[in-house]
């Protein structure tokens, strides 16, 4: 079965995102490893890193992942915008390699000029750079497929697959599918004949064995609405089924599935480590549909 697990906060150090993890109950986690709405970042403290990696081997959460910085586009065409954003796609790289974590969760990237196909080359193109850059590095690159807002690439599975065959399929690149950017998408997971329909194109398209993380969200949006607007698990137009599939289908055992929903408005000081109770509702339900034999 899936392992449960949600992103989790680094405020007061990345250690600190383990001790709220392993506070949930969480069996996997999903961090930012650097402010993902800033280009500059503080170097990594060497102390807390030690900590962060003794942490999740004392509590058996594993995998960890980042999720890197909106602000980079690598499909971009704009000269400095596109250093800037391969310069800033290594560095998080180096930090998921520093903190021992799977991979680095990203988003393709957005056409600023030309069409689909020459993004998706330009995104290629970028990774292959980071991959001459890091030869020995360890950490994936965790292509996120995506809800289709705007000029937005990754949202079909086609475009993911375009992406690998650019990179000659380097064991380097994985994906990371996540429930509410399917569904807006326009791939039907609710019904138990879209949630087949999808993962057969998917495994035909890119493959099975490439699929290494689940981001659980449910959607405010109908299906095909291509707005990316997280939902409570349960409460939005996926409801619980398409989880239930999820959490028993046993092509994917052993995967982690990722919260990404909204956290409750926070109260106390700044970098506490406390009961989020919005994130112990979700992933309540998430175990809960784990534990029952039957599912819609």
């Amino acid at each position: 079965m899936l392992r449960i697990g949600a992103h989790m906060s680094v405020a007061g150090g990345v250690s600190n995102a383990v001790e709220r993890a392993h506070l949930h109950g969480c069996e996997a986690l999903q961090i930012f490893s650097k402010n993902a709405s800033r280009w500059d970042a503080k170097p990594l403290d060497p102390a807390d890193v030690t900590a962060f990696r003794t942490r999740l081997a004392e509590t058996g959460i594993t995998p960890a992942v980042s999720h890197a910085s909106y602000l980079i586009n690598l499909a971009t065409t704009v000269d400095t915008l596109r250093e800037q954003s391969i310069a800033a796609f290594l560095d998080e790289l180096d930090r998921a390699d520093a903190l021992g974590l799977l991979g680095v969760v990203i988003h393709p990237g957005t056409c600023t000029a030309g069409d689909e196909d020459d993004g998706l080359r330009l995104i290629a193109e970028a990774i292959a750079r980071a991959f001459r850059e890091r030869p020995s590095g360890d950490a994936l690159v965790l292509l996120e497929h995506t809800a289709g807002q705007g000029r937005t690439l990754g949202y079909r599975f086609e475009h993911l697959a375009t992406i690998i065959a650019h990179l000659e399929g380097s064991s380097r690149v994985g994906i990371c599918l996540d429930t509410c950017h399917l569904f807006a998408s326009g791939y039907d997971i609710a019904s138990a004949t879209g949630y087949q329909q999808t993962f057969d194109a998917f495994d035909r398209t890119v493959g099975i064995e490439r699929l290494k993380v689940f981001h659980g969200n449910d959607s405010k949006k109908p299906c095909g609405s291509r707005v990316d607007r997280h939902e409570h698990i349960g409460r939005g137009h996926l409801g619980e089924s398409p989880f239930s599939r999820l959490l028993h289908d046993a092509r994917f055992a052993g995967l982690p599935i990722l919260l990404e929903t909204e956290k409750t408005p926070a109260s106390g000081r700044p970098g506490t480590i406390v009961v989020d109770p919005f994130d112990t509702q979700n992933l309540e339900t998430l175990r809960r549909l784990r534990t029952e034999d039957v599912h819609g």
